[in-house]
């Protein structure tokens, strides 16, 4: 006996010993067996060492893992003498010998591999081929990495797998040896070849993913058919298992059985496989249905029998099958109806002929010959609308073979075939199987819908309960580690079969997902949460159209088709969502790219200086909004945003707003809100407890404010951009709180919505059962002090601090706010430059010591003290300044601190008559100060105290008080440049009116305070304590102090409306006392005359008179064309001299743009002309035909006719003077008031 020593695991000696051949001179032995196993060359009497050694580790490796495996098959006749492991041996060796690469050795290189040693020890992705050589295996791995751009083809491995075919988990195919199980992927597999013993020559295997959802840690996919290493090969799979004729009817013949049920009868039926349902698990019961078809009918059949779940892989739609031993039995979830059902002696035979009858079996699906069937006549079909009004469209039903080119979401089963067509695969259950980049697919009963979601491809095929996905041929590249746009745990297709939802809805919810994904983890939430808070937007913005619930058994089986996706909304204005870095990003990219420097002048910009160019261009803006339907937008769809409401970082440069905050970034925010508690009216953010609240924006602007440097000459400049000095640009956003939805309420939020008899937003994970322990965990600890909002109890005030009391863990003070001073910077002790700002407050009571943080409880009846007021300044620096943005005059807040501040020590410490005494205490606030909104209890006058009023426009004209407070809406704005190259150094003029159409014009000095954002044309502002001063001609203007501060209070229109006209004024009025304070004014009269007119060409540099060259020699190379004209307006009431100039003056001469141009090209050379109507005209070279027409023209009746002119009043430029008048004898001396002097502004059609 000769003995071999075998190998362990690790192909390493071990002491066993295991006799393989018992004798070498037994007849016939050495001449088969013996040559094969150890003379397997012909032409040499004795193997290569290497090879007898390969040889001697398959015969031990069959005898260790395969044999224990298998059943001895029954001797041969040729063979009798051999063993089982024999010939396996024998036959494995010759398919090795037959398929290798490797003509005239053996392949060597090549070892056998235990299922064991797969699973436990191959960690990478892999593929094995025996019969390539080197050079075809390259070939194979650049093809598959061109055809897949940006994945890598799978590696090689050198190793061969044997083991039996068996029955795994529910539908599954398993390779089995003595050391485990794989789960093994199979093309095309036939019933016959369960239990046998194989050998896969190519085979790819996939190790378990990352995220470690494969429960099975990896799976086989065999690219060929395997190899049968048993006998049954040889006598052909295509037989009988008992070798007798099957007798079976066809399917048009079977359907007499379904009508006459008889207890006990069987039947066996043949067809083609028409539709594949995928396996289901209703109540702990998986089964399938398949549909057999001839050329008459179809029906179906059930498979129920765990012993045949199998057969799910077997039957594919238009393979020929027979089954047998079915029986008739009753579905009472399909209404009742009689079906065919599997039983256990059942047998399936695929690729069945049947011998007796030729019957011809056309193909019931023509569409599944045409693999590509994109045609786009769905969509041009009339639409439905239902009683919401949403668009509604049928879908298609085909078939379709491609590749998948892109794994969008494998949790949520979204896919992309040959780059142009989606695929929606979560209306079926999901396959352990999922379908990888570079897998060949082919579709059967699938819907075609178009445009269901424009996030997606147009073209999309959905799955439904009847459609049928079968895999042809396997991917060649890698698992791709690039994490996928959509969170692939599978929550949102959980959801979506347990809602019942729309494909349309899912799909953006979907998208949705993968955009939050990126833009709110880690940051704000964890990954978890996502699809949670995706489908709770989902159902808040899409969710109008009613669920329709799921009937699964008429889905798969009934006839005509129906299901949810035969029918689906088509909506193209959904919103879209952006982070905020992708918003600013936009935003500043648009800012200049999209700006016209020539549309930011008047229309007489051609007129224009360097200086006034200069002006013009230093500030501007442009507004987006939020839906296109209202405006200008980003986007064609409508936007939301997604962020945390956040008090503004310390070095923020949006330090006095609010800040939107995601994973991505920040922006600034002008937020306002609805005053509820003073007749509904719109005014500034007043609520901290929409700080750190999670908020869906729906409706807001976006703000981009530019500000340019430029010396540029004249307009035909323009498109230079070296005259550009500098330039520089602000982005912020600008929306109510009531346009906002509350996805996540911070625990202050909570309180107030419960004050107010609303039900708090739950937290998005209260939604889902099956969220993980992790995510009760984050959600408890993220609402840690939940127990704190609850209904304020008395137990949790100890006492008010008494006289000199020690320091208590939370005490709170309750503060009515009476005015807030401006934001500055200002130098603090051995500190650089810090944001201050303070409040001038009155403390209504005593300082209260609590158990638990109070938050934003009621107020209660210990920290008021009616009658009883203390004055304190808060001072706000450095960190401290975040709270101005939603710190108002009039608002009731509770201060929370960690111990007392000492002034307030003092007060409690002293008699009444030292606390009046030391009423106006300073107190510095500290970092850890906390301030919650209180709302204003009716019940306490001394809480109703009113603020300081505030004016209007018309009011604080008439006012007297050196430091007023007003409001009013933002008509125009100026930039006022000091020369100073930064945008926060400039100044702003801004011009204010009230509807009454009275106006007035601040100036605000910004050197000294950061940049106040949301300034714009058609807001309104609050302006405190601004200085009121009186122009030279009495007109009333106001300046800012460094104590002034600015509040906007609303936000201008979508669609800005024109500002109010100013006052109608009567001109023999206008200069009296009473209506000096009026600088604008509407007037209406006809023109009388014209006084002077001057046509002129000016240095646009230094504007001298230009004629060849500038006549003062200053350089310049540009002109304007400068056009000035004064006449007299009569209204009625009395007269007024009123200066025009620029296109003003073309119009009022009635002269058209031909004749202009032409006026401007005469002049052109002389330089320039002064008209003087009625007295001798001044002119630079006599120009006889040009003098008398502009004459004629000044005097002609077109010019006298009615005007409507908004005026602007000058200054009085002498005293009224004596006149001496003669009448007969007599002379008259009287006193006449010099006319009223005006500039036109605007010329009104």
């Amino acid at each position: 006996m000769v003995q071999i020593r075998l190998l362990d695991q690790n192909c390493r000696f071990s002491d066993e010993y295991y006799p393989v051949l018992t004798d070498l001179s037994r007849p016939g032995f050495r001449s088969r067996t013996f040559s094969c196993l150890w003379f397997w060359n012909p032409l040499t009497s004795l193997c290569l060492p290497q090879e007898r050694a390969w040889l001697k580790n398959i015969f031990l490796f069959i005898g260790r893992y395969l044999s224990p495996c298998c059943s001895d098959p029954a001797p041969s006749s040729a063979e009798g003498s051999l063993t089982g492991v024999e010939q396996l041996s024998i036959r494995l060796v010759l398919e090795i010998q037959q398929r290798s690469s490797v003509n005239h050795s053996l392949p060597v290189s090549y070892r056998l591999l235990s299922v064991s040693e797969l699973v436990s020890q191959q960690n990478l992705a892999c593929v094995s081929n025996l019969s390539w050589t080197t050079n075809q295996h390259r070939s194979w791995a650049k093809e598959a990495e061109l055809s897949l751009s940006g994945h890598q083809a799978l590696q090689r491995v050198n190793l061969l797998l044997i083991g039996c075919l068996t029955k795994g988990r529910g539908v599954d195919w398993s390779l089995t040896d003595s050391s485990g199980s794989v789960r093994c992927e199979v093309l095309s597999p036939s019933p016959l070849w369960m239990n046998l013993p194989v050998f896969l020559p190519d085979w790819n295997y996939i190790p378990h993913d990352a995220s470690g959802q494969d429960v099975d840690r990896g799976h086989l996919e065999l690219i060929g058919c395997p190899v049968f290493l048993g006998p049954e090969a040889e006598h052909g799979l295509a037989a009988a298992a008992d070798g007798a004729e099957l007798e079976a009817v066809p399917v048009s013949e079977a359907g007499v059985f379904l009508q006459n049920r008889v207890r006990g009868q069987r039947v066996s039926v043949h067809g083609q496989v028409c539709s594949v349902c995928p396996l289901l698990d209703v109540s702990g019961t998986p089964f399938f249905c398949f549909s057999l078809t001839d050329s008459e009918s179809s029906l179906p059949v059930l498979v129920q029998k765990p012993s045949r779940l199998w057969w799910r892989t077997c039957v594919h739609v238009g393979r020929s099958v027979c089954v047998t031993s079915l029986r008739v039995c009753v579905l009472r979830g399909w209404r009742g109806n009689n079906i065919l059902c599997v039983t256990e002696l059942s047998q399936l035979h695929s690729d069945y002929t049947n011998t007796h009858t030729q019957t011809h079996t056309p193909d019931t699906h023509p569409e599944m010959d045409t693999p590509f069937l994109m045609s786009h006549g769905c969509e041009e079909e009339e639409p439905d609308f239902n009683q919401s009004g949403v668009r509604m469209k049928r879908s298609r039903i085909i078939s379709y073979q491609g590749t998948v080119t892109e794994v969008v979401s494998k949790g949520a089963g979204l896919y992309v075939l040959d780059r142009k067509l989606g695929l929606c695969a979560a209306y079926q259950p999901a396959s352990r199987r999922s379908l990888r980049v570079g897998d060949g697919v082919e579709l059967h009963h699938v819907h075609f819908l178009f445009r269901p979601c424009p996030d997606f491809p147009p073209s999309i095929l959905c799955t439904c309960l009847r459609s049928s996905v079968t895999v042809t041929s396997f991917s060649r590249v890698g698992v791709s580690d690039s994490a996928p746009r959509c969170p692939g745990d599978g929550v949102l297709s959980r959801l979506l079969l347990q809602k019942h939802m729309g494909v349309s809805e899912y799909l953006w919810a979907c998208h949705l997902s993968s955009q939050l994904s990126i833009s709110l983890v880690p940051a704000v939430m964890k990954q978890q949460c996502v699809c949670l808070l995706s489908w709770k937007m989902m159902k808040t913005l899409r969710g109008r159209r009613a669920p329709t619930r799921r009937d699964i058994y008429c889905e798969m089986l009934d006839q005509p088709h129906t299901c949810p996706l035969s029918q689906y909304s088509v909506d193209p204005a959904v919103h879209q969502n952006l982070s905020v870095l992708d918003l600013v990003r936009s935003l500043q990219s648009l800012c200049w790219s999209s700006l016209s420097l020539r549309s930011l002048l008047p229309p007489a910009g051609r007129s224009l200086s360097r200086s006034e160019i200069r002006s013009g261009l230093s500030w501007s803006f442009r507004t987006l909004v939020s839906d296109p339907q209202k405006g200008d937008s980003l986007r064609p769809r409508p936007l939301l945003l997604v962020g945390v409401l956040e008090l503004p970082p310390h070095s923020s440069e949006f330090s006095p707003t609010l800040q939107l905050r995601d994973a991505t970034g920040s922006v600034g925010c002008v937020v306002t809100e609805t005053n509820r508690e003073e007749g509904g009216g719109e005014t500034a953010c007043y609520n901290t407890a929409w700080i750190g609240c999670l908020v869906c924006v729906l409706q807001f602007s976006m703000v981009t404010e530019r500000f340019l440097q430029s010396e540029f000459p004249s307009v035909d400049h323009l498109d230079q951009e070296n005259f550009i000095t500098f330039r520089d640009s602000r982005v912020y956003l600008q929306f109510s709180l009531d346009h906002l939805i509350i996805l996540s309420p911070s625990v202050t939020m909570v309180t107030y919505l419960k004050q107010k008899g609303e039900e708090p937003a739950d937290d998005v994970t209260d939604e889902h059962e099956d969220h993980p322990k992790e995510e009760q965990r984050w959600k408890r600890k993220r609402r840690e002090g939940n127990d704190d909002s609850s209904d304020s109890s008395s137990s949790d005030v100890m006492t008010a601090v008494s006289v000199g009391g020690a320091s208590q863990s939370c005490v709170s003070m309750v503060i009515r706010v009476e005015q807030k001073g401006g934001l500055v910077w200002k130098n603090t002790e051995g500190a650089e430059l810090q944001l201050c700002f303070s409040l001038r407050a009155a403390v209504i009571g005593p300082v209260v010591s609590w158990r638990r943080d109070p938050k934003n409880k009621p107020l209660t009846e210990e920290e008021v003290e009616p009658g009883r007021e203390h004055k304190v300044q808060l001072q706000f620096s450095g960190v401290c300044s975040r709270w101005f943005p939603v710190l108002q005059s009039g608002r009731l807040y509770r201060v929370l601190m960690v111990q007392v501040p000492f002034e307030l020590s003092s007060h409690e410490a002293s008699g009444n008559n030292r606390a009046e005494l030391l009423s106006d205490s300073i107190l510095q606030v500290g970092s850890d100060w906390r301030f919650h909104t209180l709302p204003r209890p009716l019940l306490l006058p001394s809480c109703l105290q009113a603020t300081p009023p505030v004016l209007s426009v018309s009011q604080v004209m008439d006012n007297r008080s050196e430091l007023v407070c007003f409001q009013g809406q933002i008509t125009e704005r100026i930039s006022v440049d000091d020369g100073n190259t930064e945008p926060g150094n400039t100044g702003v003029r801004l011009t204010l009116c009230d509807p009454t159409g009275r106006s007035v014009r601040a100036y605000l000095d910004l050197s000294h305070a950061p940049y106040p954002p949301g300034l714009l044309p058609g807001s309104s502002v609050l302006l405190s304590d601004f200085q009121r001063k009186v122009s030279r001609s009495g007109g009333v203007y106001f300046t800012n102090l460094p104590v002034s501060s600015m509040t906007v209070m609303s936000l201008g229109a979508e669609s800005l409306a024109p500002p109010p006209h100013p006052p109608m004024m009567h001109l023999g009025q206008w200069g009296v006392k009473g209506q000096k304070e009026n600088v604008m004014g509407l007037v209406r009269g006809h023109v009388v005359c014209f006084l002077f007119l001057q046509l002129q060409w000016s240095c646009s540099t230094c504007s001298s008179v230009y004629t060849q060259v500038c006549s003062s020699n200053c350089g310049s190379s540009s002109a304007v064309f400068r056009s000035r004209a004064k006449l007299v307006i009569d209204d009625g009431t009395g007269e007024a001299h009123v200066w025009v100039s620029g296109v003003v003056v073309q119009t009022l001469l009635g002269l058209a743009d031909f004749q202009w141009e032409g006026l401007q090209r005469w002049l052109k050379v002389k330089g320039h002309l002064r008209v003087l109507p009625g007295r001798r005209s001044l002119v630079c070279d006599s120009e006889e035909p040009l003098l008398h027409f502009l004459l004629s023209m000044c005097s002609s009746e077109a010019v006298r006719r009615p005007v409507c002119l908004t005026c602007r009043r000058h200054a009085p430029s002498r005293a009224p003077d004596l006149r001496r008048f003669s009448r007969s004898d007599r002379d008259f001396i009287t006193r006449l008031t010099p006319p009223l002097q005006l500039t036109c502004v605007h010329l009104h059609s």
